[in-house]
């Protein structure tokens, strides 16, 4: 039932009072045959990992950011508004009626992506640790350059590791002197030394649908997914997006198996691939899934201490609360066959806590 989606996505806004707010006063509706069963129209069938209540809140949010919503703007912090909860779906329902019919078609060809930027803390961290074990097996007294490849890559924000500043306390790792500075609320650090920044040789990802983030449009779509009352996230999206547009790195349209099949034909010399992906697994379906790993284990037959190979991911395992996901940093490396979880934090890469265990 469309109703319990929403309240799904409510659930999973806890830490978004006014998403969480705005999505289950919009199942109510739905359940009374509101407006907001009219913008569903077509979506009554949904599965659950098509998530139509993100895509609903993200959809009004973009009207918001877009000036067409003046009244209900008053409530999203993003656009220098105030949340007041209180009246909130009040001040929805005109502007779900006067957009009923547009918000149904963007609902309709919309794909949710949180190209979260946050994600490369604790990705940078586990690139450094996978850089310098590799070295370590190889007996070079310096890491290997990588050549990183991501699958599920949206609009490729995660694809400059290397070009951030990633604030530790009192000091700073990466670029430091790049435009775009992240504090990371680490607890812990990898157990490496942080100093010398990770050198990219070669950089690629994939999606299924990827965002083109030098136009307007894809910077819109982005942030149109940004909770509208987390404004650190909002504030680490539009500087990662500032640094793509100095940047850039196109994304390809391939599925991920297919794409990772031409990437990894053959192993490259004096060099660490890593693959690496972070919070879309649970989107990718079990036939992708299995040939995804099958990829994978072709290419790490064909690893050598010289030509190594590194999966490093960052995504979601269940907890006894249902309601709750942890996420956590894992890292697999070819040909040692050496798997370790290096840690677990917040879904959007910060806070992240470094605890390394054996991975099996």
């Amino acid at each position: 039932m469309l109703a319990e989606l929403f309240l799904d996505a409510a659930r999973a806004c806890r830490d978004s009072p006014l998403n969480r707010t705005l999505l289950v006063a919009a199942a109510d509706d739905l359940v009374r045959g509101g407006v907001t069963a009219r913008v569903m129209a077509g979506a009554e069938c949904d599965r659950r990992g098509a998530v139509p209540g993100l895509r609903f809140a993200g959809a009004v949010h973009r009207l918001v950011l877009e000036g067409r919503a003046p009244g209900l703007a008053e409530h999203y912090p993003t656009v220098g508004g105030e949340p007041r909860l209180a009246t909130l779906w009040q001040d929805a329902l005109p502007v779900l009626h006067a957009h009923a019919d547009e918000l149904r078609a963007l609902i309709g060809r919309s794909v949710v992506q949180t190209n979260e930027p946050g994600r490369s803390a604790p990705l940078f961290g586990g690139l450094q640790v996978a850089a310098h074990l590799a070295a370590e097996a190889a007996g070079r007294r310096t890491p290997f350059p990588v050549r990183l490849l991501e699958v599920g890559a949206s609009g490729g924000l995660n694809l400059r590791p290397h070009r951030i500043a990633y604030r530790v306390g009192d000091e700073v790792y990466g670029d430091v002197g790049s435009p775009f500075t992240m504090d990371v609320r680490w607890t812990g650090r990898p157990g490496v030394d942080l100093s010398h920044n990770v050198r990219l040789a070669r950089r690629a990802g994939c999606d299924r649908h990827p965002v083109d983030v030098s136009t307007e449009e894809g910077r819109l779509h982005l942030s149109s997914f940004v909770w509208p009352d987390q404004k650190l996230r909002w504030e680490r999206l539009q500087a990662a997006l500032e640094l793509a547009r100095l940047d850039p790195v196109p994304v390809s349209r391939a599925n991920g198996p297919e794409w990772l099949a031409d990437q990894l034909v053959r192993p490259e010399r004096d060099v660490l691939t890593v693959v690496w992906h972070s919070v879309i697994w649970q989107y990718v379906s079990p036939a992708d899934r299995a040939m995804g790993r099958a990829v994978l284990a072709d290419a790490a037959a064909r690893a050598t201490a010289t030509a190594p190979l590194a999966l490093l991911v960052f995504e979601s395992r269940r907890t006894p609360d249902p309601d709750r996901y942890d996420f956590q940093l894992l890292l697999k490396l070819w040909p040692g066959g050496e798997s370790l979880r290096l840690g677990a934090g917040g879904g959007h890469g910060i806070p992240f806590t470094w605890d390394t265990q054996p991975w099996s």
